[in-house]
C-alpha cells in the first residue's frame, strides 16, 4: 500500500465542504483509516453547499459518515472538538499525515501561531510538531497580507499549502470534475492512487500518433 494507513482529515468554515466530502469517500475507497474532526462552522457551509447533514452528536457522525461512504465499521473515527484524549492530540498516536479541506483562514492564523483551542488546532500542531505530512487547502479569494504571510510561514515549516483552484485543462465537463481535479492533487501529495484526473503527459500523444 502506498501513501500513509491513517489519515486526519479535517474540514472547516471556509466554502468548499464538497473537496471534503469527496476526499473522505476516496480515502475509504482507498481503504485508508480516517480520523475525522469537523468544526461547527464547518457543518454549517457542509449543509449549505450539499445535502448532507450531520448529525451532532460524535458518535451517531460516525455511523452516519460509515453508512454514507461504505466505510468498513471502525475505518471512520470521529472526535468531538474537545476530545484531548483521542490519538490525534498526541504525537505518539496520531496519523502520518493530516489535511485541512477546507481550510477556513481562521484556522490557518491559529496554526500559524501554534494556537490549540481545539482539536482540529491541536491536531495540526501535533503534525507540525512531529515534523509528519500536513497539507491546507484554503478556500478564500482575495487573500490579504496576513492571510499570505501566514501561508508562507507555514510553508517554510514544511506544510503545503493548496489552494482550492481547480484547472481546465483537463476540459472539466460538471461540477465533480473541478472537485475532483482539487481532491485528486490531493492524494498524489499523500501518494495514494488515484483514478480521477491523470498526471500532466500521462496521456499526451506524440505527433506521430
Amino acid at each position: 500500500m502506498s501513501g500513509p494507513e491513517r489519515i486526519t482529515l479535517a474540514m472547516t468554515g471556509a466554502s468548499g465542504a464538497p473537496y471534503g466530502l469527496r476526499l473522505l469517500d476516496c480515502l475509504v475507497r482507498e481503504d485508508r483509516e480516517v480520523h475525522f474532526l469537523i468544526s461547527k462552522a464547518a457543518q454549517l457551509v457542509l449543509a449549505t453547499e450539499t445535502d448532507v447533514a450531520l448529525p451532532a452528536k460524535v458518535q451517531s457522525m460516525q455511523a452516519f459518515l460509515t453508512e454514507y461512504t461504505g466505510a468498513a465499521a471502525g475505518q471512520i473515527k470521529v472526535y468531538g472538538k474537545e476530545d484531548w484524549m483521542s490519538p490525534v492530540a498526541s504525537g505518539s498516536g496520531a496519523p502520518a499525515a493530516m489535511v485541512v479541506v477546507p481550510c477556513s483562514t481562521g484556522t490557518l492564523s491559529a496554526i500559524a501561531t501554534g494556537a490549540c483551542n481545539n482539536l482540529i488546532e491541536r491536531a495540526a500542531d501535533v503534525t507540525l510538531k512531529e515534523r509528519r505530512q500536513l497539507i491546507l487547502v484554503p478556500r478564500e479569494a482575495p487573500y490579504s497580507s496576513i492571510h499570505l504571510e501566514h501561508m508562507l510561514k507555514l510553508s517554510n515549516m514544511g506544510v503545503t499549502i493548496l489552494p482550492a483552484s481547480p484547472g481546465f485543462y483537463h476540459q472539466p465537463q460538471t461540477i465533480d470534475d473541478l472537485v475532483d481535479f482539487v481532491v485528486a492533487r490531493i492524494l498524489n501529495l499523500l501518494n495514494i492512487p488515484q483514478d480521477m484526473l491523470p498526471r500532466w503527459g500521462e496521456h499526451h500523444l506524440s505527433s506521430d500518433e
